[in-house]
């Protein structure tokens, strides 16, 4: 059949038709466009979703709740710890805690007023140790506790005037604004909130030994009872409360170790169930960590 100067089809009575190839052709392509957008709108979608959700922790107690980062908890998480190890009342760390939320927003930082330093602003010219040491946590923190075992008692006076006693602070009465945070972290990392922290977190892509977690345990916690095997370490408690405290320090610093799933007893966080916080179940004293 004869073409137009276009590539159309002419009939004999001059009417133009494309050839039923290339609208089969049009139609594929059509087909193929239309799915690479869905696609990509998913992808994009997802991309969204994934670059605007936030990495947080929430704890409940007290009928309080409130909300930190990762890093953050994960420091509250050490100051916690070391209370327990020395023995101290849950008020010390909640001193603690607010304390640190005050002078640093609990962050391990290396500046503030002068030659203020670390979670609790130390300064080197005061006799807090030096710069290398304060921004040690578990160094800043037992210096902190020192200080503050020594006012006459600090379970019972407002948390203002001790934590002043101790800090020296320009701002002392800024302490009491922060008493309600320190309270809701100190409540739930030393156990006393059974399954009142939980996270929200990226995809593990890294893990620290068992061993190493064992490790770190010791020396903030002082638990001494822990097995490791595999990619998991299980922690013997003496009680609840501290079976608590442990599986609490546990997914406060899962961003920092890898944790990706901690239990205890039948109860369990586990790091992609995202929102969902803790499984119902009887609780008991036996903490299972699971690393990437």
């Amino acid at each position: 059949m004869p073409h137009d100067r276009l590539g159309l089809v002419l009939d004999e009575s001059g009417v133009t038709h494309r050839p039923p190839r290339r609208r089969r052709r049009g139609r594929v392509a059509l087909l193929i466009v239309l799915v690479l957008v869905a696609g990509g709108g998913w992808l994009a979608s997802r991309f969204l979703y994934d670059s605007v959700r936030t990495q947080r922790c929430t704890i409940t107690a007290a009928g309080m709740t409130e909300s930190f980062d990762p890093e953050q908890t994960g420091n509250a998480a050490l100051i916690a710890a070391l209370s327990i190890k020395r023995d101290l009342p849950p008020r010390a760390a909640t001193i603690a805690l607010t304390t640190a939320y005050q002078e640093s927003k609990i962050l391990n930082i290396t500046y503030g007023d002068r030659d203020s330093l670390g979670l609790f602003q130390q300064r080197p010219s005061q006799g807090w140790g030096t710069k290398k040491q304060i921004l040690d946590p578990v160094y800043s923190t037992n210096k902190f506790y020192d200080a503050l075992v020594k006012v006459k008692d600090y379970e019972k006076a407002d948390i203002t005037e001790i934590a002043q006693k101790v800090q020296r602070s320009g701002f002392p009465e800024a302490y009491r604004d922060h008493e309600g945070q320190g309270r809701v972290l100190a409540s739930a990392l030393t156990g006393h909130s059974p399954a009142g922290l939980s996270c929200t977190l990226d995809e593990a892509t890294a893990g620290a030994e068992p061993t190493a977690v064992a490790e770190a345990l010791s020396t903030e916690m002082g638990v001494t009872r822990a097995e490791a095997a595999d990619r998991a370490l299980t922690v013997t408690a003496p009680d609840q409360r501290t079976a608590w405290a442990v599986a609490h320090w546990s997914v406060a610093r899962a961003a920092q170790l890898g944790v990706t799933g901690v239990s205890v007893g039948e109860r369990a966080w586990d790091r992609e169930a995202g929102d969902d916080g803790w499984s119902e179940g009887a609780a008991s004293t036996t903490v299972t960590i699971t690393l990437r």
